[in-house]
């Protein structure tokens, strides 16, 4: 589902969401999401690119740093992710940013959601909702940097490569 009716609030127009049912338990999703490692693994371009350390997420505050790429952005960058909620095996969440040159993350606006609820018992499935959210965005930031930089496609073909990526980790 993916929210920006004419009746819908500024905040809630300015977040994509989308759900799909894997079939696996929250644990073993959640174990790729809080992996760094598998986070290339888990979006359907080459954005993302390998972490700059792979210890597995664990809790909120922790940053971890990914290698990206996209040529809008002049090839290759670093971005330093805030993780801003983290219930095991039901939530994630982290806010995208750069540090900047007095060594102070700064983010810009924009977050990233995963939220996880069991299927039929723990073992059947997880119904997994991502949310891309921009509302904290200044105007005139998102203006210049075109968000939302992608349509509701992406976070369905994102959530698809989660699900390949979990069945593969399970097998």
């Amino acid at each position: 589902m993916t929210t920006g009716s004419p009746h819908a609030s500024a905040a809630e127009a300015a977040r994509m969401r989308r759900s799909r049912t894997l079939e696996a338990p929250p644990a073993a999703v959640f174990a790729v999401l809080a992996d760094p490692a598998e986070h290339q693994h888990t979006e359907p371009t080459d954005w993302v690119r390998e972490p700059h350390d792979a210890a597995p997420l664990t809790g909120v505050g922790q940053i971890f740093g990914m290698h990206m790429f996209h040529v809008n952005a002049g090839g290759d960058y670093r971005m330093d992710n805030r993780v801003i909620a983290f219930f095991q095996d039901r939530v994630l969440a982290w806010e995208p940013g750069q540090y900047n040159d007095a060594g102070r993350l700064d983010t810009g606006g924009w977050t990233w959601r995963y939220d996880l609820t069991p299927v039929d018992g723990a073992e059947a499935g997880t119904a997994v909702t991502l949310t891309y959210d921009w509302s904290a965005v200044p105007e005139p930031l998102r203006e210049t940097l075109g968000l939302p930089p992608f349509g509701p496609e992406f976070l369905d073909d994102s959530l698809a490569a989660l699900a390949s990526r979990v069945a593969e980790r399970g097998r």
